[in-house]
């Protein structure tokens, strides 16, 4: 079985910034995609960044692109996501994902992660 560890939620202020890391433990995860999903309060939950096994090939919601990067440490079974100039719409419950798709649905969601929250406010 794979557990999901996640870290690096919490409280920012407008333009702050997080960095989000999620360890995969219980069996490696070659040829996975690795990230997060987000839901935010009475909303649908939605891929916010995916990264492939190549930590190359990358997916982000459309209003992370340009202020958000991804990498991965296969190695370590760690994903890390970096989010900068955050905004009161990033608010929501980041969900560690793993999925043999990419971009995956959520039913193609392998693994998930508990949640953590990201909560931007000033």
């Amino acid at each position: 079985q794979v557990q999901l560890v996640e870290s690096g939620g919490g409280l920012v202020q407008p333009g702050g910034s997080l960095r989000l890391s999620c360890a995969a433990s219980g069996r490696t995860l070659d040829g996975f995609a690795m990230g997060w999903f987000r839901q935010a309060p009475g909303m649908e939950r939605e891929i916010a960044a995916i990264i492939m096994w190549d930590d190359r090939t990358t997916y982000f919601a459309d209003s992370l692109k340009g202020r958000s990067s991804i990498s991965r440490d296969n190695a370590k079974n760690i994903v890390t996501l970096q989010m900068n100039n955050l905004k009161p719409e990033d608010t929501a419950v980041y969900y560690c994902a793993v999925s043999s798709r990419f971009p995956p649905d959520e039913a193609d969601v392998a693994f998930w992660g508990q949640g953590t929250q990201v909560t931007v406010s000033s």
